[in-house]
């Protein structure tokens, strides 16, 4: 048996005016996904327990199978082992994404305007990291590079519990209230993020994006620290030889933690600008190869929802339907084995919220030997209707391998 587990990032929205108060996934056009939901198990799942914060590490641990009230420490480490990074028990690593703030006034009276600063491509972003390495790193800490905005910062008996606010929540606020404070320890956190935009307001690199009519990335903002992760072993739980195809460190870095073979695709970037086709012959050649199990994950659809993007979020969801699944699945179908698809988001980024929600995501499972009374449109209006409703993402593993 063949398993082809797909999840757009955040695909699930609520509904929109300029849509005619339809949702990005019902206006979309994605004919294959539609097709396969005919027949298929329809319902919908909560991955994020109540009570956890609704980010992506949460929800694919859950979709993966792991409780993640029981696993779950922070994205960061997840990314740091993506990264290659070897963290040491007493060492905690924390997210450091490169912002844009606003230029007037003190840094506590700023704006935060993009959390991505334009998506800053990787090679501008290592530049600025090894500038903030340089002169903030140290015998203690370290900072290291990872993809676009999304970077790590490794501190030895750093505080792994300090509760910083994740950026993407305050997107056009003034910062102030939501900085690290010298009152519950904090004040080295806040030191380092006022220096940072010291270091970067003026840096070459965002010089240079200004005469581009970019957004400079003039600031660090620090968020979700934790300890070394531990998982348990995919194959040795399900008996399945599984790969991660993603673009993001922390998605691969769930998969290496558990055991999982993870793919790299060149062009792939984590934004509604990837390399679909890419990823799609990637699953394919693992599937060739001999993996059971693949999980395709594409971070554009919650991009274009964090960067309020309707049109691109629309069109990031036709081009994982027509690129991605269309061509796997035509694989699937001719390659002689059995074999199902699960598709799911794994939480939503409603466009009008610009971050994630914890609300109950569609999914659907596509088994071509069970004809189930599916939907005709795999969306959340349509998933609510089936009325069958997953309590713990994490026990979705059961239902696709029962």
């Amino acid at each position: 048996m063949k398993y082809l587990v797909l999840i757009p990032d955040g695909m699930a929205d609520e509904k929109i005016e300029s849509l005619g108060h339809r949702t990005p996934m019902e206006v979309a056009k994605k004919p294959c996904m539609d097709q396969l939901a005919k027949t298929a198990t329809v319902g919908t799942v909560s991955n994020v327990p109540a009570g956890m914060v609704p980010e992506s590490d949460t929800a694919n641990m859950a979709i993966l199978s792991f409780d993640p009230k029981v696993y779950s420490k922070g994205r960061s480490p997840l990314e740091a082992v993506s990264m290659g990074i070897e963290m040491q028990p007493d060492e905690t690593a924390y997210r450091c994404n490169v912002v844009t703030l606003s230029d007037e006034g003190d840094y506590e009276d700023k704006i935060i305007l993009d959390h991505s600063a334009d998506e800053i491509t990787t090679p501008e972003a290592n530049e600025l990291i090894k500038a903030l390495d340089a002169a903030l790193g140290n015998e203690l800490r370290r900072f290291y590079t990872g993809v676009s905005y999304r970077h790590c910062l490794i501190w030895k008996n750093g505080d792994d519990q300090y509760p910083f606010m994740r950026p993407h929540d305050i997107l056009g606020k003034r910062i102030g209230e939501y900085l690290p404070r010298e009152t519950d320890g904090g004040k080295e956190f806040l030191d380092l993020m006022k220096q940072s935009y010291e270091i970067l307001n003026h840096h070459p690199v965002n010089e240079a994006r200004r005469a581009r009519g970019l957004k400079p990335a003039n600031s660090a903002w620090l968020w979700s620290p934790g300890k070394k992760p531990q998982l348990p072993n995919f194959k040795e739980k399900w008996g399945l030889n599984s790969a991660v195809i993603s673009a993001v460190d922390l998605i691969k870095g769930i998969g290496l933690c558990a055991g999982m073979h993870s793919i790299d695709v060149d062009g792939a970037t984590g934004n509604v600008h990837t390399n679909y086709d890419g990823k799609a012959q990637a699953a394919i050649q693992a599937f060739r190869d001999g993996y059971d199990y693949v999980y395709i994950h594409v971070e554009g659809p919650d991009e274009c929802g964090h960067r309020a993007e309707l049109e691109n979020k629309v069109r990031a969801v036709e081009l994982i339907d027509q690129k991605i699944l269309a061509p796997v699945h035509e694989y699937l179908a001719s390659c002689g084995e059995d074999y199902r698809i699960m598709i799911l988001p794994d939480h939503p980024t409603p466009i009008h919220l610009r971050t994630h929600t914890i609300t109950p995501v569609p999914f659907m499972i596509y088994d071509p030997k069970k004809a189930e009374s599916g939907v005709d449109c795999f969306c959340e209006k349509s998933a609510e209707s089936k009325d069958f409703y997953v309590e713990n993402g994490y026990t979705l593993m059961n239902l696709l391998t029962k």
